[in-house]
């Protein structure tokens, strides 16, 4: 596992934030979400009950699973962009282990604590499986792997790239297609992409989802927050901002933003910087994009990939696309 460069990260978290407080409107990368606490609260998010998306796509993967096994077959190495705990790729790590003595799971994740203790524990529950974390982020994660695939003398050299969870909708349409153009850079012909895509639905349900009772998501956005307060000396003051979340409809998309309750003023000492917030006035933090099959189909085209194969639930709430290269990419 590569090291990780904490004074160059800190840096990049700075620039970030002071680029972005500092814009009209004010928002935050949701890459920052992800500290320690932030990914054991995204976890916990995906336990409440209104949050469909997780236990939707686990239902999908179980149903979908053996179709992937065909369609890959047994000499191929899986690749999982922000792995997290990697508790939905059991399914498909079990349904190839099914028909396989064994298999090569890299998981790529920027939190080192959370990779670590999933790769002990996958090691442990499955001794066929060979678990190599990768702490990177996404696109430079999956150079890393597709290097080590390739130089791997024993093989097999066929990758199956996974991007579950939909965190394909948390980037504007444009970035997703910078996105996964970038990941078919490090595909050869024989390997595939397999994406989740959360799909438009009742405006209740989707509404529903990002304001949990149990203030679950509030707490998770809020984080961002107390992780520039204790790692770039912010003075944030949580109790002066409160959590929002609502579907946008002319843009497709579940909006979640901070709101200040009042008028004031916050310094963060990293940014060299401070932050004036009117009442009312918003952060924002997330865009989750919900698509339509025909979006899908756009952004496999516009990347260099074709759609091979689409699958759906029966209420059609969530989409696992399996992409791979196209013969003529742009």
């Amino acid at each position: 596992m590569p090291p990780t460069h904490p004074e160059a990260e800190r840096d990049t978290f700075a620039r970030r934030v002071r680029s972005g407080l500092g814009g009209t409107p004010k928002t935050l990368d949701p890459v920052y979400f992800y500290d320690a606490l932030g990914s054991e609260l995204f976890e916990e998010i995906t336990q409440q009950p209104e949050y469909y998306l997780t236990r939707t796509e686990a239902a999908l993967l179980e149903q979908c699973a053996p179709a992937l096994g065909q369609a890959m077959g047994n000499d191929v190495k899986l690749v999982e962009l922000g792995s997290g705990s990697s508790a939905k790729t059991t399914i498909v790590l079990e349904s190839f282990l099914s028909s396989s003595d064994e298999l090569h799971y890299f998981p790529i994740d920027v939190s080192r604590k959370m990779l670590l203790e999933t790769a002990k524990r996958l090691d442990r529950k499955y001794p066929e499986l060979n678990v190599t974390p990768i702490v990177s982020q996404y696109e430079s994660g999956v150079r890393q792997a597709s290097t080590l695939v390739a130089e791997d003398p024993e093989g097999p050299n066929r990758m199956l790239v996974m991007f579950l969870g939909s965190s394909i909708g948390n980037m504007t349409p444009a970035a997703a297609r910078e996105f996964v153009g970038g990941l078919c850079t490090h595909l050869e012909p024989k390997d595939a992409l397999l994406i989740g895509f959360d799909l438009q639905k009742d405006v209740a349900v989707l509404n529903a989802a990002y304001n949990d009772a149990a203030g679950v998501t509030a707490r998770f956005n809020l984080n961002i927050l107390s992780r520039i307060n204790s790692e770039l000396g912010g003075e944030f003051d949580l109790d002066r901002f409160e959590h929002r979340a609502f579907y946008n409809a002319d843009a497709g998309r579940i909006e979640m933003h901070l709101r200040a309750t009042e008028t004031h003023t916050v310094r963060v000492a990293a940014c060299a910087s401070s932050f004036r917030f009117e009442a009312g006035e918003t952060i924002h933090t997330e865009s989750s994009y919900k698509y339509v099959p025909e979006w899908i189909e756009a952004l496999a085209a516009d990347s260099g990939l074709e759609v091979a194969e689409l699958f759906t639930d029966d209420a059609e709430w969530f989409a696992l696309a399996l992409l791979t290269p196209s013969h003529h990419r742009p």
